[in-house]
């Protein structure tokens, strides 16, 4: 596909995949990963921080990871970016922070009811988002890409690397 310049030019405006960049694992993630964010985006506008505060508040909605060290931990985040992030998603009525019963000098990151609603709402949004970009496939395939891309994304952290069986 193309566009028109304004020299009455067509423009090529789509990456035309080639035998080169179709078996690259790398390019083949990051064309994947640019189509799942824009499909993504407009699901994650509901939520303050978009896929960061998506990603804390399913770490808090499993109580086995709720922790606000552990989810600084887990997802790579500074202590400081957590905070304004949290104190975002406490203004939204999303998240609150309570004292932590395993330690009270430390915060567990809980959902508000209204916070559950939303995270349902956004995930059933990104599971139709999911589902169109995933449509060349049938169920079946669709289902191997996730199991084989779960088993890609759990071999690819370290031993050991996951604070949330720490103190969780």
């Amino acid at each position: 596909m193309g566009v028109m310049s304004s020299n009455d030019v067509e423009v090529c405006t789509e990456v035309v995949p080639t035998p080169a960049t179709t078996a690259d694992l790398g390019w083949a993630l990051a064309t994947v990963t640019r189509a799942y964010r824009r499909a993504a985006e407009g699901a994650l506008s509901a939520i303050p921080g978009g896929p960061r505060g998506y990603q804390v508040l399913m770490m808090a909605a499993g109580s086995e990871c709720s922790n606000q060290r552990v989810i600084a931990q887990e997802l790579g985040l500074d202590k400081t970016v957590l905070t304004y992030l949290l104190d975002d998603l406490e203004k939204a009525s999303l998240a609150q922070r309570q004292p932590d019963p395993a330690d009270r000098r430390s915060r567990r990151i809980v959902l508000t009811s209204k916070g559950s609603t939303v995270l349902a709402a956004v995930t059933a949004d990104l599971a139709a988002a999911e589902h169109e970009l995933l449509s060349d496939l049938d169920a079946a395939e669709a289902a191997t890409l996730r199991r084989l891309l779960a088993t890609v994304a759990a071999s690819a952290s370290q031993p050991g690397e996951s604070a949330c069986t720490e103190s969780g």
